[in-house]
């Protein structure tokens, strides 16, 4: 069962987003991972645009992905993305990409993966969170360190 702090978004998959394979570019699963965290960020803490004229930005500064199955092109991904260890500086999202299948019982796991970010000011020095970012970034982690990186699928 999904927690309530874990952040749902579709993505219907574009022509341009397969390779000549007729499958998804595997680089292009982690725009989608950008997708779910920017839309949990818009939705739940505040959007980028609101941390960038703040004086920061949050680049990526680490990158996981497992990729279990394929994408196809019309394919309507679920983007499922969860915030979980926090520290002073850095936060880490958590993803699940899954599409829905009507002919098998259960969706099929596509990718799961991770992307550790950075607080950093305009001059590219090293910062603290913002506390009031970092309270509602605290108020979406799961409180039993049960996270979709850790899930078994």
């Amino acid at each position: 069962m999904k927690s309530k702090r874990v952040f749902t978004t579709s993505y219907r998959v574009l022509y341009g987003d397969t390779d000549a394979g007729g499958v998804v570019y595997y680089a292009n699963f982690l725009r989608y991972f950008e997708k779910g965290r920017t839309e949990l960020m818009r939705e739940w803490v505040c959007s980028y645009r609101e941390i960038e004229t703040i004086g920061l930005i949050m680049p990526v500064t680490e990158c996981f992905a497992r990729y279990k199955a394929p994408a196809f092109y019309d394919d309507l991904l679920k983007i499922d993305t969860e915030v979980s260890n926090l520290r002073k500086y850095t936060c880490q999202f958590n993803y699940r990409i899954i599409r829905e299948d009507e002919t098998r019982k259960k969706p099929t796991l596509l990718v799961k993966g991770y992307t550790i970010h950075a607080a950093v000011n305009q001059e590219g020095k090293l910062t603290k969170v913002p506390e009031e970012i970092m309270e509602k970034l605290q108020s979406l982690t799961p409180p039993d360190n049960t996270t979709l990186r850790e899930q078994n699928d």
